[in-house]
């Protein structure tokens, strides 16, 4: 009798639930399709504005120029994309995983805090650019210094971020659920984490707007690959088309992974304020 009376009940919340989830998905899209709108005025603008003061080509291209342009040598830039990709995940992907765990021994050790955090905040006032020069004599021309020069740029925003969340939980609901019996690992898992992740969350959002231009400052320090490198070279040819088609992609590319962390945040976190507004509007 149980599972069967429970069965229609379940059979009802699924697709429920399901239409809940595709409904926020489109409200999410349809914001998002504003900022689509308004570029496409922009680009149209652009366009015009080009053809009637007939400007130069090699000061300012109009957006045509520059597809077509970049449809002519589109595989030299989808070459160079996945090059500096490679970079952009690699490094941020690093400074994830050494940045949280850093973060929560500064937040839960003493010793850590006074010892460790210092540094990493001097690290961070060094200019990452004169940082570069000395990775490329150390590690040559390769793929590490321009992994390490985007872990160093995507890696203070993440860890500044979780030091606050890990130590955002509430006192009073932590004393209380000692009262309960639950040690500290489970206050931790049910309590401390939950209330870090939208701190954590924000880190990794700048730290991931950040990454795509650390692995271009480091192409352009030293590089023969890459869209960093593809830059230099176009801009030296004064290839303004091009120049404009890889900053596109760049930027392409640098929005893509904002979104992907965005769209973890949204379902790792979906009870947080930041994204209650849009379960609100999906039910409206």
């Amino acid at each position: 009798m149980g599972p069967a009376g429970s069965s229609p009940a379940v059979a009802l919340t699924a697709p429920a639930s399901s239409r809940l989830r595709s409904s926020a998905l489109v409200t999410w899209l349809g914001k998002r399709g504003g900022a689509l709108a308004i570029f496409v005025l922009l680009f149209v603008i652009w366009e015009v504005a080009v053809r009637l003061t007939g400007i130069k080509e090699y000061l300012l291209p109009a957006p045509s120029k520059v597809w077509v342009e970049f449809w002519k040598r589109h595989a030299v830039v989808a070459g160079g994309a996945w090059v500096t990709t490679q970079e952009i995940l690699g490094g941020y992907a690093l400074a994830v995983v050494i940045s949280i765990p850093l973060a929560l021994a500064v937040a839960y050790s003493r010793f850590m805090e006074h010892a460790v955090y210092p540094v990493i905040v001097f690290l961070q006032i060094v200019p990452k650019i004169a940082i570069a020069p000395l990775f490329i004599i150390w590690f040559g021309f390769g793929f590490t210094p321009k992994l390490l020069l985007v872990f160093l740029l995507s890696f203070f925003p993440i860890v500044v971020s979780s030091i606050a969340g890990f130590k955002s939980a509430d006192r009073d609901v932590m004393d209380f659920a000692r009262t309960t019996g639950a040690g500290r690992l489970r206050l931790f898992l049910k309590i401390g984490l939950p209330q870090a992740l939208p701190h954590i969350f924000t880190g990794l959002k700048v730290g991931a707007a950040l990454a795509a231009t650390a692995a271009v400052v480091a192409e352009f320090v030293a590089s023969d690959k890459g869209l960093g490198y593809l830059l230099l070279q176009y801009n030296g040819q004064l290839d303004t088309p091009m120049v404009f088609a890889t900053i596109v992609v760049l930027s392409l590319i640098g929005l893509a992974v904002y979104y992907v962390v965005e769209v973890i945040e949204r379902l790792a976190i979906p009870w947080h304020v930041s994204q209650q507004a849009t379960a609100r509007d999906a039910t409206l």
